[in-house]
């Protein structure tokens, strides 16, 4: 009896804990009370709902951008954005279905930014609610008559799984408001610091950009469903970003850009380290002006980890995204790979939203839930070589039905499978000395004079669709030509790394022993979200390269009108 007892008074504990933590944010009982009341009226409808989730992303952002050391911008806002999904059907064939044939389907996928008001006054909180989730049903009625009548006049689909799977669990997960204190954004502090930084730039008269920009957000997340699920939490995130362009006689614009991330402001790195990386840009960018254009080329190559983060984050993240092996439209590069060998046995490739910091640097990547309430999961998707798994939202697949944490999107997006923290690892690393050394003696097996080392990238795009080549395009803005003979390595300039990705993935041979760190924002369907990879120099056989477009426009005919008065 007594042990009956206990148990119940540690419920009535939680349940007053529980009940205590939620009452400090109204706003999670303003949308808990809407939905309850949006549901219950929809539900007697003609077509009605069976799953309604909001998502409130309050944003409280800080910026600084200055350019040769003049402050030209500052922002201070504060938004809450609300996204709201009406699903109408059946977990098995709702309005989420792809409608082929139809070249307009993707205007279901248009983002709506609601913006809620940024006090807790319940009715225009309810008011805005009661509008967006109105909005919301009828389209998704709209768009389930159109689903329905598809699936009637078309043929059996390929992928025949449900349109979205059924949540295992309901729960609720509170965190309390960030401590201002310990994310404090001393913005006259940092406008002092991103003229230092930029002004630098006025080193050498031939940058006609140079910028220097700091931006920071905290951000208070909810998540709400009909299925009972529950979430407060909280992300942050400082990001600086040292850019600038020079332009060669030829006309091509040359840029290079060096960006560093915290989730503090006070754990970026010291005003040592960033003016002495942006010295060293600078006379990287002397040399790129005058430096030899590449000539189409293939051959031997290394990545270094960074450049490498982004190459796989491009070839590969976006191709083992769920939905794309769903969707007809979609080129399923590894859809049938499953269990086949596609990298060598040394290399493990995992993606895991709960690891926080790498080789000493804050992941951009890491959260606890995704976008449609789902605890992040780390999941293995190659095994030592061997392709095992796919990103998945709660979008199911054939034969992966459930979802491991990656359903993400932007404020106003519908999630899809993204990636998070990409991580590349092996069991075999090589030293650079012996990467070198692998690059030199494929380049004489090839007979080629020089292979290439890609320092950095600034980025990249790929293409996974049907209906065009599906090929990647990766934009180095560092790289040298490493020569067979023992001559000194060579700065070169005008290059795009182009290729096809299994052809690609068929020539990555071994890895290096130094992980370096990607973090960014990706671009996709789901809008931007925030993402990591980590990943080792690489050694790859066989690349190919192109020469990049570029301007026709001369250099300016004026000189900079600091150049005359000499630098400060």
């Amino acid at each position: 009896m007594n042990q009956i007892i206990r148990k119940v008074s540690l419920f009535l504990l939680f349940f007053c804990i529980s009940i205590s933590l939620y009452s400090q944010d109204k706003l999670i009982d303003i949308l808990s009370g809407e939905l309850k009341r949006e549901f219950s009226v929809l539900q007697k409808q003609e077509t009605p709902p069976y799953y309604i989730s909001y998502r409130v992303s309050d944003i409280t952002s800080y910026g600084v951008e200055a350019s040769f050391g003049n402050i030209t911008s500052v922002t201070d806002s504060r938004h809450r954005f609300l996204t709201t999904r009406v699903r109408t059907g059946t977990y098995d064939l709702d309005n989420s279905h792809e409608i082929r044939g139809d070249q307009f389907d993707f205007l279901g996928r248009i983002p709506s930014m609601i913006q809620l008001p940024l006090d807790d006054n319940a009715d225009a909180i309810c008011q805005t609610i009661w509008n967006a989730t109105n909005k919301e049903y009828l389209q998704a009625t709209d768009k389930y008559a159109k689903v329905k009548a598809n699936v009637a006049v078309k043929v059996t689909s390929e992928d025949t799984s449900a349109d979205f799977s059924k949540n295992a669990k309901a729960f609720e997960y509170y965190e309390k408001p960030v401590n201002p204190a310990e994310y404090n954004f001393d913005l006259n502090g940092w406008k002092e610091k991103v003229k230092k930084y930029s002004v630098v730039f006025l080193n050498d008269k031939n940058i006609y950009q140079g910028n220097a920009s700091v931006t920071f957000y905290k951000q208070r997340k909810y998540f709400i469903s009909t299925e009972g699920v529950k979430i407060c939490e909280n992300y942050a995130g400082a990001r600086l970003l040292i850019n600038a362009v020079i332009k060669s006689d030829d006309g091509m614009e040359l840029p290079m850009y060096k960006t560093y991330f915290a989730y503090k402001p006070s754990d970026l790195p010291s005003d040592k380290t960033i003016l002495d990386d942006t010295e060293e840009m600078v006379k990287k960018l002397g040399k790129m002006r005058t430096a030899s254009v590449v000539e189409p080329y293939q051959g031997p190559a290394i990545l270094s980890g960074r450049a490498a983060g982004v190459f796989f984050h491009e070839i590969f993240g976006h191709r083992v995204e769920g939905h794309r092996q769903k969707s007809e439209n979609e080129g399923q590069t590894f859809k049938k790979k499953i269990g086949e060998q596609i990298l060598p046995e040394s290399i493990t490739i995992s993606c895991d939203p709960t690891i926080k910091n790498s080789a000493g640097l804050d992941l951009n990547g890491y959260y606890k839930f995704d976008d449609e309430g789902v605890e992040g999961s780390k999941v293995t998707i190659v095994d030592k070589g061997v392709m095992k798994d796919f990103l998945m939202s709660r979008s199911p697949i054939s034969n992966f039905y459930t979802s491991n944490g990656h359903g993400r999107a932007q404020e106003g997006y519908q999630p899809v499978s993204r990636q998070s923290n990409l991580m590349i690892a092996t069991t075999n690393p090589l030293t650079p000395e012996q990467l070198k050394k692998k690059l030199i003696e494929e380049c004489k097996k090839q007979n080629k004079e020089f292979g290439y080392y890609f320092e950095d990238i600034q980025g990249g795009f790929t293409m996974t669709g049907r209906t065009i080549p599906n090929a990647f395009n990766v934009m180095p803005t560092e790289v040298y030509r490493v020569f067979v003979d023992g001559r000194p390595d060579e700065l070169v300039r005008g290059v795009d790394l182009v290729g096809t990705p299994l052809s690609m993935f068929s020539n990555i041979t071994d890895c290096g022993d130094n992980p370096g760190v990607f973090n960014g924002t990706c671009g996709a369907e789901s809008g931007g979200v925030p993402v990591s990879c980590a990943s080792p120099a690489i050694f790859v056989k066989q690349i190919e390269v192109q020469k990049k477009s570029k301007s026709q426009e001369k250099p300016p005919i004026l000189s900079r009108p600091d150049s005359e008065k000499g630098t400060p």
